[in-house]
C-alpha cells in the first residue's frame, strides 16, 4: 500500500481556535505539509484546484512547483485538475514543464471538478461538464505521445501540426482519473486504461464501491487484463489518538465545520451524526487499531493499492501530530498487511 497527503488549501477559520490565517500563512503551511510528508515517509503529497472561496488553490502547478523546490523523492499530483474547463494544451504544457523541473515526479488526477462556481467563471455550461472531459482529455492524451498532432472539436480552436514543448520528462506523465458521481468518470478511465481514484468523502462505502466496481467491469469491456486494474481511494478526514473517545471529540468541531460548509451542503451527504459517518463513511478516526480495521475494509471492497488522507482544517501542530501519528502506528501495519 502506498500513502499520500493532499489538500484543497482550504482557508476557512479554525473551529476550535478561530484562527484564520492569511492566505499567504496557508501557502506556506501546505508547502511545509508536503516536506513532512516527505519527511515522514508518505509516498505522494497532492494539490487540488478550486476557484472561489475558501479555497486558495485555482493554480496547483505553480504551488506543486515551489513544493517541487523544497522536496526531491516524494510523488507530486493534483486532487483533481479539473480538466473540462480547463484548455488542453495549456494543460499538457504547465505539467511537462513541472515534470522536467520536479524531475519526473508528476501524476495528475483529472475530473470535471466537484465545485460549480467554475461552471459560470469559465464559462462553461454546467450541462457539457462530462462531454468537455472527455474532449478535452482525448487531446491531452494526445499531445504527450505525439507530435505534430492536428485535432479538431469544441472546447478549444483546431489545432494543425501542433508539438507541445517541453516534452514531459515522463513518458509519459501519469494520468488518473477522479470518481465520486458518475459513471461516465469510470467509463472514460477504463476506455484509455489509466487507474481511478476514488473520493469517498461525503458519502457510505456502497456508493463508492458501485463506481469501482463498474471501472473494473467496463475496463474488462474494453478487452484489458483485470489484474491491470488499478484503483486509489481517498479518506474523508484525519483523527487518530490513543484513545478512540479522543479521537472522535477532536475531531468533532472539524467536522461539524465540514458539514456545515457550502461544499459539505452542496454534496448531500446523508450522514445524520459524526457517529454515523464514521460507522458507514471513510473518515479515519479513532484509535490507529480501529483506523487499520477501516482501511482493510476500504480495501476489501475496492482492492485499491493508494490511500489518500488529508489534516488541511487542522491547526499546524494538529497537522504534524496526526501526520506523525499515522506514519508510525498506522502506515506501517498496513504495508506489511497490504504489500
Amino acid at each position: 500500500m502506498r500513502f499520500t497527503v493532499s489538500s484543497l488549501v482550504a482557508n476557512a477559520p479554525d473551529p476550535v481556535t478561530g484562527i484564520h490565517r492569511t492566505p499567504q500563512q496557508k501557502l506556506w503551511n501546505v508547502i511545509d505539509q508536503a516536506v513532512l510528508a516527505e519527511q515522514l515517509g508518505y509516498d505522494g503529497y497532492g494539490v487540488g484546484e478550486r476557484h472561489g472561496e475558501p479555497f486558495l488553490s485555482p493554480a496547483p502547478p505553480v504551488l506543486l512547483s515551489a513544493i517541487a523546490a523544497r522536496t526531491t523523492t516524494i510523488r507530486l499530483f493534483t486532487t483533481v485538475t479539473v480538466l473540462s474547463i480547463l484548455d488542453p494544451v495549456r494543460v499538457a504544457e504547465d505539467y511537462a514543464m513541472l515534470d522536467q523541473l520536479s524531475g519526473g515526479r508528476i501524476e495528475l488526477i483529472i475530473g470535471k471538478g466537484n465545485d460549480p462556481r467554475h461552471f459560470g467563471l469559465f464559462g462553461l455550461p454546467e450541462e457539457r461538464q462530462w462531454a468537455a472531459l472527455a474532449e478535452n482529455y482525448g487531446l491531452l492524451h494526445r499531445l504527450w505521445r505525439e507530435e505534430e498532432v492536428t485535432w479538431q472539436g469544441t472546447t478549444r480552436p483546431p489545432l494543425t501540426e501542433a508539438t507541445v514543448s517541453p516534452r514531459p520528462l515522463q513518458d509519459p506523465i501519469p494520468v488518473w482519473h477522479g470518481s465520486a458521481t458518475s459513471t461516465s468518470s469510470t467509463d472514460l478511465a477504463a476506455r484509455y486504461g489509466d487507474p481511478l481514484f476514488s473520493a469517498n468523502s461525503f458519502h457510505p462505502l456502497a456508493k463508492y464501491r458501485a463506481l469501482v466496481e463498474h471501472y473494473r467491469e467496463r475496463w474488462e469491456h474494453y478487452g484489458r487484463d483485470p489484474k491491470e486494474a488499478r484503483v486509489g481511494a481517498g479518506f474523508g478526514g484525519l483523527y487518530v489518538a490513543k484513545r478512540s473517545q479522543d479521537a472522535v471529540e477532536g475531531f468533532r468541531p472539524y467536522w461539524d465545520a465540514m458539514v456545515n460548509s457550502a461544499a459539505g451542503k452542496h454534496n448531500n451527504s446523508p450522514f445524520r451524526s459524526l457517529e454515523d459517518a464514521l460507522e458507514q463513511g471513510s473518515a479515519l478516526v479513532g484509535s490507529p487499531q480501529q483506523v487499520i480495521e477501516k482501511i482493510h475494509r476500504y480495501h476489501e471492497a475496492f482492492g485499491n493499492e493508494v490511500v489518500g488522507i488529508g489534516v488541511d482544517a487542522l491547526t499546524e501542530d494538529a497537522q504534524r501530530e496526526q501526520l506523525e501519528l499515522f506514519a508510525a502506528e498506522v502506515a506501517p501495519v498496513v504495508r506489511r498487511e497490504l504489500p
